[in-house]
């Protein structure tokens, strides 16, 4: 098999794209990053909607490229070119429930955590900010929002293995690497102190020691809003 080069399409702003370039760090796999904004004409030249992220594949002897699209897709392709170090979540015990509870914990972060946190308090934030609103008046009024992100952590805490210091187990899943870019968005607004649970405070600590988390910081909200 000739060996292959990697380039992730999108912007560090973008939690999805985050949570691919945290999984390429963490195995340590090399690529080239190329920060685009969605609907671009580089975005929409790679995904079919012009969303993020997509991941380009190149035969590095032949010059041959494979586009792929849509993060599941593509974190199942990084699984399976570098099984370890393992991003799965495998219960020693029964009483650790089932293996694939953390791929429901994935498919619940990607459907309803984005729209709750990103579309239902982050991006309003961000626009308010731009049109002269204090923070202070947009916390204010994004609280019935912030009650859902609650309402939304509550559901994930039920979920995950307690008691660990990440979502299941003592090393990071994908679960943590799909969470983690929208919680670090919320953690650098006003809104994170009402919507966050000591365990998530705690959680967010832990990621944040890890290598591919600094790896991945420069360009995210938290980066560019806390200047």
């Amino acid at each position: 098999m000739s060996p292959k080069s990697y380039k992730i399409i999108g912007t560090p702003f973008s939690t999805f794209t985050r949570t691919i370039t945290l999984g390429l760090n963490y195995k340590k796999i090399h690529f080239e990053q190329v920060a685009t904004l969605p609907q671009s004409d580089i975005a929409k030249a790679s995904h079919p909607y012009g969303y993020l992220p997509t991941l380009i594949i190149e035969d590095a002897e032949g010059g041959h490229e494979v586009k792929l699209s849509e993060t599941q897709a593509i974190v199942r392709y990084l699984d399976r070119i570098a099984p370890e170090p393992s991003l799965h979540y495998r219960p020693s015990t029964d009483d650790e429930g089932l293996e694939e509870r953390m791929w429901e914990v994935v498919s619940l972060v990607a459907s309803f955590g984005f729209p709750t946190v990103e579309v239902g308090v982050v991006k309003p934030h961000l626009k308010a900010l731009e049109e002269g609103v204090s923070e202070g008046d947009i916390a204010q009024n994004n609280m019935n929002e912030v009650s859902k992100i609650a309402q939304f952590l509550a559901i994930i805490e039920e979920r995950a293995l307690h008691g660990s210091m990440f979502l299941f187990g003592n090393h990071p899943t994908w679960a943590d690497f799909y969470l983690y870019p929208l919680l670090a968005d919320l953690r650098a607004l006003p809104e994170w102190k009402d919507a966050a649970s000591g365990r998530f405070v705690k959680w967010m600590e832990n990621m944040d020691k890890l290598d591919a988390v600094g790896q991945t910081f420069k360009g995210t909200l938290g980066d560019v809003h806390n200047r």
